[in-house]
């Protein structure tokens, strides 16, 4: 029996989505020695987005404590600090996020090929919906684009992804318009919090 995966964001388009919304998630809490890891791997030189998805902590937060501490990134040539769990926890630690990542590409893979193919639309996540929207329409003849929009009546945001001729907009209006109507999804995805940088998306 094939094991049965979960994405990160599971956001679907069987979903009424952002109308039937759970719970908002209670504060991560992290340990200080999360944090000095964090801050480590900063001031090496990674990314605050690629440090606050591998150890699960809100990027403001990241952004909050950098300012109030005073990190700063190393020089060319000082030392690999030692890690506070040790290289090999480290190390397991990394392979376990990495075989997470790849499951979760090869599953969003999989789902879009079948809905590529023609499949049913239901599991297509929500941010991929116009990629694969325009690719049917182009590719699986009127019969089916006109069924797809039929399908998408479901969201009255979606009616805006056809223009008044009834022909499907491009891709890039298309992932506006999806993120414009779902900006409260995407801004607790990114760890945003409300108030801050309403700018975005």
């Amino acid at each position: 029996m094939r094991p049965v995966l979960t994405f990160r964001r599971p956001t679907l388009l069987a979903m009424d989505y952002p109308y039937d919304r759970p719970a908002r998630k209670p504060p991560k809490i992290r340990s200080e020695d999360t944090w000095e890891e964090v801050r480590r791997g900063w001031e090496r030189g990674e990314t605050a987005a690629s440090l606050a998805l591998r150890y699960d902590v809100g990027l403001a937060n990241l952004w909050r404590r950098r300012a109030a501490e005073g990190w700063r990134r190393l020089r060319p040539g000082d030392p690999e600090p030692e890690p506070v769990e040790g290289w090999d926890n480290r190390a397991r630690r990394a392979m376990e996020a990495f075989r997470t990542r790849r499951d979760e590409t090869r599953l969003l893979a999989e789902k879009l090929a079948e809905a590529m193919r023609g499949g049913p639309l239901y599991e297509v996540p929500l941010w991929h919906a116009g990629f694969v929207l325009e690719w049917r329409a182009e590719r699986l003849g009127p019969e089916v684009a006109a069924a797809d929009r039929n399908y998408m009546r479901k969201h009255a945001w979606a009616d805006e992804f056809w223009d008044p001729d009834g022909r499907l907009r491009h891709l890039v209006r298309l992932d506006e318009i999806t993120l414009e109507a779902n900006r409260d999804a995407w801004r607790e995805d990114e760890g945003i919090p409300p108030g801050k940088a309403e700018g975005w998306p």
